[in-house]
C-alpha cells in the first residue's frame, strides 16, 4: 500500500504529471530548508559561551560603525560618544554584523560566490548526517524519533511564553498581534503572503503527505487525521505569535520605537530580530540555547517529512524486480549527498543570494497554488468528487460532510486561481534586503527554477496523449483497471488488492455506508494484486 506521490496519480494517469511535480518541488525544499538548520545549529553551538558573540562589538568580523546601543533615547541625551540621531542611524548594531560578517559572510552579490564558509560547512553536514539516520530505516524509526522533536519544542514555546510575558512591553507586543489592522486587507500582497504560507505550512501539494499517509491502515480515518492536523498545525502557530510578539513587545520598549520597527520576517526573525531580544535579557545564553534548540527540533521534523516524501516517491519510480537489501538505505545516502552538495553553493559569501533565488522561486507561492489547482481539478472534475467521497466512505465507513466536495469542485481552485493571478500580476522582481537586485541571468535561473515543477504537468499529459494509440475519442483502460461485463453493459472497474478487498463488500453501494467491517474470510475474493 506504500505510494509516494507519483503512483498516487494512478487514479488518473493522464495527470500523473502532478506527481513529477511535487517531486521537483519538495527536492528544491530538502535542498535550501536544511540551510536553516545549519544556521540554527551554528547559533546554537555559539550559544555555549558566557558572553553571546552577538551581543558586542569588537570581534574580528566587526566594523567601526559597530554600536552596542538599544534605546532611542540615548541619541538624543548625547550619551553615546556624542553621536547625534541622524548619525547613529548610519551605525550598525553587533547583531546584525554577526549575521551578515560571520554567519553568512555577505559578498557583493550573487556574481561574487567567495569561498566555503567552513564553520557553517560543518553544522549543513551534521545536519545532514542527523537526518540521514533518522529518516534511513524508514517511518517506523523516524515516528520513534518524532515523538520528541515534535512535542519537546512545545515544551520549550511554553517556557519562553512564561518568560516572555514577565518582561517589560511583552504587553503592548500582544496587543499589537491581536489587533488587527483591517486596512491591510485592501493590499494584494497581504492576500498573496497569506495563502503561500497556509499552503507551505500545510506541505500542500507537496506530495509529503500523501506518502505518510500510505503507510496507514486501509481503514484508518483520514478524515478526522485531516482535521486534528489542521487544527494542530494554526493553533501552534497561533500560540507561537504569543511568544514571538511578546518579545518583539519587549524589544520596542527597550528601544524606545513602534513594534513594527523591530518586527522582522523569514530568516531575520529567528536570527536578527530574536537573537537581539535575547542579548537583553538576564541569564542570555540559556535563553539562546534554548530557542535555537528548539528552532533546530522544528526544523527536523519539517525536513524528516520532506526527504521522506521524496524517497517514497523515487522507490515508486523503481520497478519490483529492481529491488536489491539496502535499497532504502542507499537511495536515502544517494539524495542527502546529492542535497548536500547543492547546500555547499549557499554556505559561500553568496550563498545567501542563492538561498533566496531557492525561497522565492523554487518552492514559492506561485508553484504550490498552480499544483494545489491542479490537485483540486484532477480529482473533482477528472476523477470526480462523488467518486472520490465514495472511496473515503469506503475506508472509514461514512462519507464526509457534503462542504469537503464543494471546496474540492469550486471554493479550493477558485481561490488558488485567484492568489496565483494576483502573483503574476503584482510580481516583483526578486530584491535582498531591499537593496541588492538580482541580476537578469540569476531571475532566469529563479524561472527555470518554478517552471521545472509547473510545466511537468502539461508535457506529461501531451506526452501521454502523443503516445496513445487510437484516437482521442477512443478511450483506454489505465494501468490498475479491468473491464467488468460484456457488450453494452461492459464498464471500467479498478482492480483491486488483497488490502483493499479485506475491507471492501463487493458491489456495495457506499454511499449509503454508516458502518464498515471487514468481510469473512469465506467471503474474500482475490482478483489480482495491483500498486492501488
Amino acid at each position: 500500500m506504500k505510494a509516494g506521490s507519483i503512483n498516487v496519480w494512478n487514479i488518473c494517469p493522464l495527470f500523473k504529471g502532478l506527481g513529477y511535480a511535487s517531486m521537483v518541488i519538495v527536492f528544491y525544499c530538502n535542498t535550501y530548508y536544511i540551510m536553516v538548520l545549519a544556521w540554527g545549529f551554528y547559533y546554537l553551538v555559539k550559544s555555549f559561551t558566557t558572553t553571546l558573540p552577538w551581543a558586542t562589538c569588537g570581534h574580528t568580523w566587526n566594523t567601526p560603525d559597530c554600536v552596542e546601543i538599544f534605546r532611542h533615547e540615548d541619541c538624543a541625551n548625547a550619551s553615546l560618544a556624542n553621536l547625534t540621531c541622524d548619525q547613529l542611524a548610519d551605525r550598525r548594531s553587533p547583531v546584525i554584523e554577526f549575521w551578515e560578517n560571520k554567519v553568512l559572510r555577505l559578498s557583493g552579490g550573487l556574481e561574487v560566490p567567495g569561498a566555503l564558509n567552513w564553520e557553517v560547512t560543518l553544522c549543513l553536514l551534521a545536519c545532514w548526517v542527523l537526518v540521514y539516520f533518522c529518516v534511513w530505516k524508514g517511518v517506523k524509526s523516524t515516528g520513534k524519533i518524532v515523538y520528541f522533536t515534535a512535542t519537546f519544542p512545545y515544551v520549550v514555546l511554553v517556557v519562553l511564553l512564561v518568560r516572555g510575558v514577565l518582561l517589560p512591553g511583552a504587553l503592548d507586543g500582544i496587543i499589537y498581534y491581536l489587533k488587527p489592522d483591517w486596512s491591510k486587507l485592501g493590499s494584494p500582497q497581504v492576500w498573496i503572503d497569506a495563502g503561500t504560507q497556509i499552503f507551505f505550512s500545510y506541505a500542500i501539494g507537496l506530495g509529503a503527505l500523501t506518502a505518510l499517509g500510505s503507510y496507514n491502515r486501509f481503514n484508518n480515518n483520514c478524515y478526522k487525521d485531516a482535521i486534528i492536523l489542521a487544527l494542530i498545525n494554526s493553533g501552534t502557530s497561533f500560540f507561537a505569535g504569543f511568544v514571538v510578539f511578546s518579545i518583539l513587545g519587549f524589544m520596542a520598549a527597550e528601544q524606545g520605537v513602534h513594534i513594527s520597527k523591530v518586527a522582522e520576517s523569514g530568516p531575520g526573525l529567528a536570527f536578527i530580530a530574536y537573537p537581539r531580544a535575547v542579548t537583553l535579557m538576564p541569564v542570555a545564553p540559556l535563553w539562546a540555547a534554548l530557542f535555537f534548540f528548539m528552532l533546530l527540533l522544528l526544523g527536523l521534523d519539517s525536513q524528516f517529512v520532506g526527504v521522506e516524501g521524496f524517497i517514497t516517491g523515487l522507490l515508486d519510480l523503481l520497478p519490483a524486480s529492481y529491488y536489491f537489501r539496502f535499497q532504502r538505505e542507499i537511495s536515502v545516502a544517494l539524495c542527502c549527498a546529492l542535497c548536500f552538495v547543492i547546500d555547499l553553493s549557499m554556505v559561500t559569501d553568496g550563498g545567501m543570494y542563492v538561498f533566496q533565488l531557492f525561497d522565492y522561486y523554487s518552492a514559492s507561492g506561485t508553484t504550490l497554488l498552480w499544483q494545489a489547482f491542479w490537485e483540486c481539478v484532477v480529482v473533482a472534475w477528472v476523477y470526480g468528487a462523488d467518486r472520490f467521497m465514495d472511496d473515503i466512505a469506503c475506508m472509514i465507513g461514512y462519507r464526509p460532510c457534503p462542504w469537503m466536495k464543494w471546496c474540492w469542485s469550486f471554493f479550493t481552485p477558485l481561490v488558488c486561481m485567484g492568489i496565483f493571478i494576483f502573483n503574476v500580476v503584482y510580481y516583483e522582481p526578486l530584491v535582498y534586503n531591499n537593496t541588492y537586485v538580482y541580476p537578469w541571468w540569476g531571475e532566469a535561473m529563479g524561472w527555470a527554477f518554478a517552471l521545472s515543477s509547473m510545466l511537468c504537468v502539461p508535457l506529461h499529459l501531451l506526452g501521454c496523449l502523443l503516445r496513445a494509440k487510437g484516437t482521442m475519442a477512443e478511450v483506454r483502460l489505465p494501468p490498475g483497471w479491468q473491464a467488468v461485463g460484456t457488450g453494452e453493459r461492459q464498464r471500467k472497474s479498478p482492480i483491486w488488492g488483497l488490502h483493499h478487498l479485506e475491507y471492501r463488500a463487493q458491489d456495495a453501494d457506499v454511499r449509503g455506508l454508516t458502518t464498515l467491517t471487514p468481510v469473512s474470510e469465506s467471503s474474500k475474493v482475490v482478483v489480482v494484486e495491483s500498486v492501488m
